[in-house]
């Protein structure tokens, strides 16, 4: 698609913050009005408006998507991004290791625990760790006070928390990663450890690592996503 517009940049109105191009307000893809929580997040999505070419990549529109998504899908059902988000705690990659006397093992130890520690005390929960594959369910108040928080969470939030867990495949991981002053690159080091792990025994492959690239891009993303939908600045 060629570019249909000049310029483009933020206003706002009775809706909230909204991306302006050559002065008309963009709606979401689903046709609803693109109001957005913060004037900070209604920047990021002008640039990626401003710094298109040409011809319209949409592949370069991360944070429109996101925000489009928070509005035409969460908001409108926010119980069903919950419900897609509880099985990555339930089957949280964090809590299944190899045995603590492997090497593998040992690393996932050293690496996870203080993460999933770290999630156990900020909630209030307790994660079952796991040697090996077979399901070991975590104690069923853990879930519901998961629940109980992920309610809590607006639809921008949320539509970032999607993106982050299904990367990391590990709502601790996700949920750590929408907090303030997370190490993002921590968090994702230790979601691929396991692919890190294969690749220093058989060798590093370069669309193997060009797909993982691409996915730590997304997920850092989607944690500064989370972060500009939450400034002070409010509309």
């Amino acid at each position: 698609m060629k570019r249909f517009y000049r310029d483009a940049s933020l206003g706002r109105d009775e809706h909230g913050f909204r991306v302006l191009l050559d002065g008309r307000a963009v709606k979401t893809q689903g046709g609803r009005p693109q109001a957005l929580p913060t004037s900070a997040l209604g920047d990021a999505l002008v640039a990626e408006w401003a710094d298109q070419g040409e011809e319209i990549d949409t592949t370069r529109f991360a944070f429109r998507d996101m925000a489009d998504h928070a509005l035409d899908i969460v908001a409108a059902d926010p119980a069903e991004a919950i419900a897609g988000l509880l099985p990555y705690a339930d089957t949280d990659t964090l809590c299944y290791r190899a045995e603590p006397d492997e090497a593998l093992g040992e690393r996932q130890t050293i690496v996870w625990e203080p993460i999933v520690a770290t999630s156990e005390e900020r909630f209030g929960v307790r994660f079952s760790r796991v040697a090996g594959v077979i399901h070991f369910p975590h104690p069923p108040e853990t879930l519901q006070t998961l629940r109980a928080h992920l309610e809590t969470l607006d639809p921008f939030t949320l539509a970032a928390l999607v993106n982050l867990t299904s990367l990391a495949a590990s709502l601790i991981v996700g949920l750590a990663a929408i907090e303030d002053g997370a190490d993002l690159d921590a968090l994702w080091d230790a979601a691929s450890l396991e692919e890190d792990w294969q690749a220093e025994l058989w060798g590093k492959d370069a669309e193997a690592q060009a797909r993982r690239d691409r996915r730590r891009a997304a997920f850092l993303a989607a944690a500064r996503f989370a972060a500009l939908a939450r400034t002070t600045e409010t509309a």
